[in-house]
């Protein structure tokens, strides 16, 4: 069975909305948009594209084969849609979750985070290296239950169109009832700061509940705003960088490292591990800004927390 692809019917939308959300930026906050980071958005999510055609043939063949191990056979029903759905957002709520605590998902991962804004182009920022990060292995389960390729690809489409809409800031909050299951601009911006209290929170891509159930839920607070980035920013807006600064970083780790135990920890363990303990992880970056709280001190943000891959000393957020 062929079905269409959600995330291609939907780029006019993307557009509009994109243009929409430009002229209330202009009336109501300048700021929202910034010229140079929105085109870099824009070309990073065209070569994203780009690179999902190029290694969908190989996805879908492995598709295929994983499939015909599969336990279950599943036909096309609504019922099981709706149920692969639901599934497929559980699996992409794990791998997001590890492409922020293992380095070598969060090479490909840390593209999307990469902009100091947060507006509806940030959602085009996407990985370019998803297929040599072996990102795909997450959904891998849903064809050995019995889901068909077809029916998996596309509603992993129908979720990645849903994350478009809250990657902004017009939005506030949603109803107390939709907040509490479903995920919400609101939601996902604390999942795109750097503030220390929102670090590692909030991987939902549509239900909520799975950060809520698995306590890595984090509700943004007005006391709190969101500051949007990585905790040591790129300093460039060049494409082939943005898209390849971690993995530049992961490569000069692996071959100072002293030891193959410390150069396979600098792929496997979370980003700003380092063999010396002198970087910084999320969870120390947490700690020292709970006990900054705790003594009543203003809390100061790190120099830097990953790998020194830039030239002009910019790691890679720690979360």
């Amino acid at each position: 069975m062929t079905l269409a692809d959600p995330v291609t019917l939907a780029i006019p939308a993307f557009v509009l909305l994109v243009l929409a959300e430009m002229i209330v930026a202009r009336i109501k906050d300048r700021g929202r948009y910034e010229p140079r980071d929105t085109l870099t958005s824009l070309a990073l999510g065209l070569g994203s594209t780009i690179a999902g055609v190029l290694s969908a043939g190989a996805v879908f063949a492995l598709a295929m084969w994983v499939w015909q191990f599969r336990l279950f056979e599943i036909g096309y029903g609504w019922y099981w849609f709706v149920l692969a759905f639901v599934i497929d957002d559980f699996a992409y709520y794990l791998f997001h979750r590890s492409a922020h605590r293992v380095r070598w998902f969060w090479a490909s991962h840390v593209i999307h985070h990469s902009s100091q804004h947060y507006n509806l182009s940030t959602a085009l920022r996407q990985t370019w290296t998803g297929f040599f990060s072996l990102a795909f292995l997450f959904r891998l389960p849903l064809f050995l239950i019995g889901f068909p390729p077809a029916m998996v690809f596309f509603v992993a489409g129908l979720n990645l169109v849903y994350q478009f809409w809250i990657h902004t800031e017009v939005i506030g909050r949603m109803p107390r009832w939709f907040e509490a299951v479903m995920n919400t601009p609101s939601h996902h911006r604390v999942h795109h700061a750097t503030n220390p209290r929102y670090l590692d929170r909030n991987y939902a891509g549509v239900f909520i509940v799975w950060d809520r159930w698995l306590g890595t839920f984090e509700p943004e607070r007005d006391d709190d705003k969101p500051r949007y980035g990585i905790v040591k920013d790129l300093g460039s807006f060049n494409i082939l960088w943005a898209a390849t600064h971690e993995w530049i970083g992961i490569a000069r780790d692996v071959w100072h490292a002293p030891g193959w135990k410390a150069r396979v920890a600098y792929m496997i363990r979370p980003p700003g591990w380092s063999h010396d303990g002198s970087r910084d992880t999320s969870e120390i970056i947490k700690a020292r800004w709970q006990a900054s709280q705790e003594r009543g001190q203003e809390w100061k943000k790190p120099i830097s927390s990953s790998s020194d891959a830039d030239p002009a000393g910019a790691p890679s957020r720690a979360a």
